[in-house]
């Protein structure tokens, strides 16, 4: 760098804009970028030198009720930001590798922020040995010029689905859905929602083509905001759903939600991010390599509402090269067609859990042995399952293999209980109370 370039980096801002002309475009580009490099350097140094401040606090910092609270009043910080400070300071202390990166200028204060929030709590079906290489990953997504804080939540995404445990992701835990709907005093109609990730794949695939940018038939760009854009067509959403009237069709196809997983990982849930690599052997971790489903729209899904959403889907299969590259495809096929689903309305009549009266339009064909693992998509290995406990019998602590489901010697469903329920563990016949 020039010595006019490093004065411009190294010095005041004042008078700066009236010499800046002087500078070419590519001198410009070079002071931004290190200008840029700069901040992280600094950036690192405060949050080393606050929480050395924290450990040995003096007389001023003691009166201002911590160094967080010290640092706004001598800055022009607010007092939540120099907390912030103060708390990725002591935060970075057990994680060595990441204050490293963050040290050296290549992991921003917000993205290491996110990632010690991960490793100070980690998803619970995380072994303690798998952490380094979920440091790895996350930092990798932090790196560099291309890191960006969509990439690192989506690895942090990826990682709660990986080690999933008996409790349901709050991005899966449709019980935490809320729609609220509300008229105002000037006639108008509020909308706030809240929905697990598997609704909202739902609704930006529905709204996707809806809410393009039209251009003006005098091809001026469209003038309306993302918003309003959104609010379109959302009402065009349902105006067509009330002019088609398809509230819902026994056996019909629902190609409603695009849920990508390798074969293999929805055969079996390999816990390969928690294996322990040889001794001095490097392993190159990527987050393609980690066995979840993945979702256009929101990104990754857990195989177990993976597996339950591949019970009764339309499939594709599409063969890969080892580089990930497609070498051919084969036509869609339904797992479930409309004939069995109609048979199994007649046999069913129904959710078969014992006890529920769900009616058939709500429910889902599950596969008693996943055809993943070999199960055939024939009547003595289906049985309708409404959606709650078809999600139940795939990820519900107290359910996931628990329950057992046979086909009788009368070619129904029967439900073997769990010994927690049943200590004799009898038989309970599929739901008798439609008949």
């Amino acid at each position: 760098m020039s010595v006019l370039l490093s004065d411009v980096v190294s010095g005041s801002a004042v008078g700066l804009r009236g010499r800046l002309w002087r500078l070419s475009a590519s001198e410009l580009r070079a002071v931004a970028v290190s200008a840029s490099a700069e901040i992280l350097r600094l950036e690192a140094v405060r949050v080393a030198v606050v929480d050395e401040l924290s450990l040995r606090p003096d007389d001023q910092v003691i009166a201002s009720r911590g160094v967080g609270c010290w640092l706004a009043a001598n800055t022009m910080l607010q007092v939540r930001d120099g907390k912030k400070i103060a708390a990725l300071g002591a935060a970075l202390r057990p994680f060595p590798a990441v204050t490293a990166r963050f040290d050296v200028g290549d992991c921003s204060f917000d993205h290491a922020v996110l990632i010690v929030a991960f490793c100070e709590s980690p998803p619970k079906g995380m072994p303690e040995e798998a952490l380094p290489r979920c440091i790895d990953l996350l930092l990798a997504a932090a790196s560099g010029v291309e890191a960006t804080t969509t990439k690192v939540r989506y690895v942090i995404a990826t990682l709660e689905r990986v080690f999933e445990s008996d409790e349901i992701p709050p991005a899966e835990d449709v019980d935490r859905n809320e729609l609220r709907i509300a008229s105002t005093l000037n006639g108008r109609v509020v909308v706030r929602g809240d929905f697990a990730a598997l609704t909202g794949e739902m609704l930006l695939s529905a709204l996707s083509n809806l809410t393009m940018p039209t251009p003006a038939p005098d091809g001026t760009p469209d003038s309306r905001s993302a918003a309003k854009r959104t609010a379109d067509g959302f009402t065009e959403l349902i105006r067509r759903y009330l002019d088609c009237a398809k509230t819902g069709v026994d056996g019909g196809q629902r190609p409603h939600v695009n849920v990508h997983i390798n074969a293999r990982d929805l055969a079996e849930h390999r816990d390969c991010a928690a294996a322990p690599a040889p001794d001095g052997v490097a392993v190159a971790v990527a987050v393609s390599d980690l066995d979840v489903g993945h979702m256009p729209w929101l990104g990754p899904l857990s195989v177990s509402q993976t597996r339950l959403l591949s019970c009764d889907c339309f499939l594709s299969t599409v063969l890969l090269d080892g580089h990930g590259a497609p070498l051919g495809a084969k036509p869609g096929k339904r797992l479930v067609s409309a004939e069995q689903r109609v048979a199994l309305i007649a046999r069913d009549k129904g959710c078969a859990f014992p006890g529920c009266m769900c009616v058939p339009a709500w429910t889902d064909a599950h596969h008693i042995r996943h055809w993943a693992n070999g199960g055939l998509t024939v009547m003595n290995n289906l049985v309708l399952l409404c959606r709650s406990h078809h999600r139940l019998m795939h990820r519900k602590s107290g359910f996931v293999g628990k329950w057992v489901i046979r086909i009788g010697a009368d070619n129904k469903p029967w439900f073997i209980p769990p010994s927690s329920i049943d200590p004799q563990q009898h038989p309970r016949p599929a739901n008798t109370f439609k008949t």
